[in-house]
């Protein structure tokens, strides 16, 4: 076979229970004009041996560990395929995966990014729940990606070219950090369109980043906050700040009371205020609409009233009350 047109890239650490599932995902695609190439980043399991008996199916590179960042820039700078296919080492592609995706690319030879829909599953692979993001965001640009951040790399296909051209991840923003590069391509006029299927598995256990609540969610600000320090930004996209940063930090609000982080969730409440475009009273409601939707995204179970009755959501509104009382003397 001559020169692949897709390069997938594994970054692995210490992921030996899930790998194999994964490359052997890869190989059972339906479109077989592959590479694969799988960086191990400094695993101490047992993650070398396993990859020796594929041969040469994969391609093994080892390195010592820096970060999932730095491990998949490593397989750009491997890479041989125009277009790039990201798989985290406990993610499973399902078989029609990148034939589906690549046919979509053939059509529209502007596209830099091509996204899919998702299956959650647990540690044992058991569907949890069909997420297609496209319902909640039919249209992928700058907007909606700072609006939604349906980011998820193994449920995308990217274009070499642009993530080259892009400097690939920047490792100053582990977890957020694939959410930070798809602002950057966005921000560069990177095109991307929904592929209206479900095309991967999406693991979730106690080590997956979806459970990193905190670190997640000052990663994710600290993206927002990078993003509008830049100098030279659009005058369209300047004058959607108050509102990016007020839907971010209801975001990531949502994203924490998710992830059982209800005092901190609370806080970023408190900051998401003084952007807010509503009446304090109004504010309040549109936040128990914003999770709701968030949670309808991202197909995350969400019980308003739960929420509504916790101790923390109940002092959040006398705050609120209380501060919509100041205001108002």
């Amino acid at each position: 076979m001559g020169q692949p047109q897709v390069s997938v890239i594994i970054p692995s650490y210490n992921c030996e229970p899930y790998l194999a599932e994964a490359i052997d995902s890869v190989l059972a695609q339906t479109y077989q004009n592959f590479e694969i190439i799988v960086i191990d980043d400094g695993s101490t399991d047992c993650t070398a041996e396993l990859l020796q008996t594929y041969g040469s199916q994969i391609r093994a590179i080892h390195q010592p560990n820096q970060g999932v960042a730095l491990a998949r820039n490593h397989g750009i700078q491997q890479a041989q395929g125009e277009w790039i296919a990201f798989l985290d080492a406990d993610d499973v592609f399902l078989p029609d995966k990148l034939a589906a995706q690549m046919a979509l690319a053939s059509a529209d030879s502007r596209l830099g990014i091509i996204h899919s829909g998702w299956h959650r599953v647990d540690a044992q692979g058991n569907r949890l729940l069909t997420v297609e993001p496209w319902r909640q965001v039919p249209e992928l640009n700058l907007e909606s990606w700072l609006r939604w951040k349906p980011v998820l790399p193994s449920a995308m296909l990217f274009r070499r070219q642009w993530l080259e051209q892009a400097g690939g991840f920047d490792p100053r923003f582990p977890p957020a950090e694939d959410t930070e590069l798809v602002l950057r391509l966005a921000l560069m006029g990177c095109s991307a369109k929904w592929l209206p299927q479900v095309t991967v598995n999406y693991r979730q256990h106690g080590s997956s980043a979806m459970h990193k609540g905190l670190p997640q969610a000052r990663s994710l600000a600290a993206v927002i906050d990078h993003l509008f320090a830049q100098p030279h930004l659009p005058e369209q996209i300047r004058w959607l700040e108050n509102q990016v940063r007020y839907s971010t930090l209801v975001w990531i609000a949502w994203y924490l009371y998710q992830t059982g982080h209800l005092t901190e969730m609370v806080e970023h409440l408190q900051r998401a205020l003084p952007y807010s475009p509503y009446t304090p009273i109004e504010t309040l409601v549109q936040w128990g609409d914003s999770f709701t939707s968030y949670a309808a995204s991202w197909g995350e179970p969400f019980d308003a009233e739960m929420l509504g009755q916790s101790a923390q959501w109940q002092k959040l509104m006398q705050w609120v009350i209380q501060t919509h009382h100041l205001k108002s003397l």
